[in-house]
């Protein structure tokens, strides 16, 4: 059994510290990790959505594909042994995503020289066809251990559950894990059955040490919360490298949501944030029975102190050209920015959930229906003050979701709600945003009894009167919970596409006023 040699609490930087007395055949491994990178290939803007050119090039721009490379090669040369590895969710965010799939993110992992990568909830959104073209066009191997794929023939004998590597003399085990409700984030289809993450890392673990690894890396897009988990309850693992929960972890940014490492037992957890605003940099020793003696490192900011590399950019650059047309119309004018930052619109009332939910509403008013609802989780950007683009617009609406009009009870809307708060401890993405109605909620009483004061056009909600609500066909199908809302009555989810929507709505109401009334109340 591993055991932890000496841990190192001084200064608050969560790290381990080594023994006075350190072996020479000590190990050291660079790990170097991305996570939730979400088709970003070009650089963002503070807000995580575009950056113009000319912002980028007074240095208010972050990350993008050209300041990674870059930041790569650096961390690599202050180190002989490295790995690259990704917690998960390269798909899906941007206009690069909806026209070219996964292709453009196996060319620039193939070039940043990935060792390996876990597969995100996202990779599932297009089903397993995408998913497999991807594992197909990429050079390292793509991992999920929580779930069984046997039948499932475009993955069956090609997604494996964990591999070894070599590095510097010594094999390296890496785990892949996937949130255990992808079923209800994604569309991974009928054919597979995901399971609970810590057996299936700890059947992962103890198969690798059978084999003679004692040095093992879990590639988690699970979340922060889950992945304490996991290092609480499993044995044997060192390195957790983090996804999905987008959780910034420094020892030198005041907005970060714990120490990097974070230490759960003997195990250090990892995650970057997201969208290659970082690239996460983690030290770490063994000593020769496989034990963490020392682990700690820091994110670097991909900022403009970090150059672009020219033929990268180069290669963007090229590859945007076909989506120029649609990305720079100018559809309308906001007056102030929107916010559309998911620790505020997976807990509370935000200014973009409000453009959203009203915008669907307005669309299908004249077709009696009273009440809007949408998922936090399906808004994935801000937009910045003055001209608003279709690619701001896309950037902030890229599923390609289209309106969903049914029918309800009241009782089924109230359950809605309970499902939309039910997990807000952890940011998912499930919490509503609304229009056409208010509600009251209370984080403090136990999930299913949260929600409370439900008020529909000014009125309290009547249990047993049917109502007309309009949602996206993501939400209306049962993703992110919603299962009560696959038996509605009169339901029709081939509307517009959602983005659309919101664009028609900006345009008619430019210049654009982002607001909050009260609509949703936390007690």
């Amino acid at each position: 059994m591993k055991r932890l040699l000496t841990r190192v609490t001084a200064l608050g930087i969560g790290a381990l510290g080594l023994t006075a007395g350190a072996a020479a055949a000590d190990y050291n491994l660079t790990i170097l990790h991305t996570n939730d990178f979400h088709a970003r290939f070009e650089p963002i803007s503070k807000y995580d959505g575009p950056c113009s050119a000319e912002d980028n090039g007074e240095g208010k721009c972050f990350g993008g594909s050209g300041r990674l490379v870059t930041a790569i090669t650096q961390a690599r040369s202050r180190t002989n042994n490295s790995i690259l590895v990704d917690g998960g969710d390269q798909f899906q965010g941007t206009l690069f995503y909806t026209y070219y799939k996964g292709a453009l993110a196996a060319e620039m992992m193939n070039k940043m020289g990935y060792d390996a990568m876990t597969v995100g909830n996202h990779e599932f959104d297009d089903g397993p066809e995408v998913l497999r073209g991807f594992m197909d066009a990429v050079n390292f191997p793509v991992l999920m251990s929580n779930a069984d794929v046997s039948g499932e023939p475009l993955l069956a004998g090609k997604l494996a559950k964990s591999t070894i590597i070599e590095r510097g003399g010594e094999k390296l085990g890496l785990i892949g894990l996937t949130p255990q409700d992808t079923d209800e984030l994604a569309s991974p289809g009928p054919n597979i059955i995901f399971t609970d993450p810590v057996e299936a890392v700890q059947a992962e673990v103890d198969k690798l040490t059978a084999e003679g690894v004692n040095k093992i890396i879990v590639l988690s897009h699970s979340g922060y919360a889950v992945d304490q988990k996991v290092a609480a309850g499993a044995t044997g693992v060192d390195v957790i490298v983090g996804g999905h929960s987008n959780t910034l972890l420094s020892n030198t940014d005041e907005r970060a949501e714990g120490p990097y490492p974070t230490m759960v037992g003997n195990t250090a957890i990892v995650q970057a944030y997201a969208y290659g605003k970082f690239l996460g940099e983690l030290n770490v020793t063994f000593d020769d029975a496989g034990n963490v003696t020392e682990a700690k490192g820091e994110p670097l900011i991909m900022d403009a102190a970090v150059t672009e590399d020219h033929g990268t950019v180069e290669r963007i650059s090229q590859a945007a050209a076909p989506l120029e047309e649609i990305r720079n119309k100018v559809v309308a004018q906001t007056a102030d920015p929107i916010g559309g930052d998911r620790a505020v619109c997976r807990a509370m009332e935000c200014t973009m959930g409000n453009l959203i939910a009203d915008a669907m509403l307005a669309r299908v008013a004249d077709q009696g229906i009273q009440i809007a609802i949408q998922n936090g989780g399906g808004i994935r950007a801000s937009i910045d003050a003055g001209e608003v683009t279709m690619g701001d617009v896309l950037t902030v609406l890229p599923f390609q979701n289209t309106l969903s009009t049914f029918q309800v009870t009241g009782a089924v809307v109230v359950a809605a709600l309970e499902n939309g708060v039910s997990q807000i401890e952890e940011g998912a993405g499930r919490f509503p945003q609304v229009a056409g109605m208010s509600y009251s909620l209370d984080a403090s009483q136990p999930a299913g009894s949260r929600i409370s004061d439900v008020m529909v056009g000014g009125a309290p909600i009547e249990m047993d009167k049917l109502y007309g609500v309009v949602s996206n066909n993501y939400v209306r199908n049962g993703g992110d919970g919603y299962k009560m809302f696959r038996d509605a009555q009169n339901a029709y989810d081939f509307g517009p596409d959602l983005a659309d929507v919101t664009a028609e709505f900006l345009a008619a109401n430019a210049p654009y006023k982002p607001y909050t009334d009260g609509r949703i109340t936390v007690k």
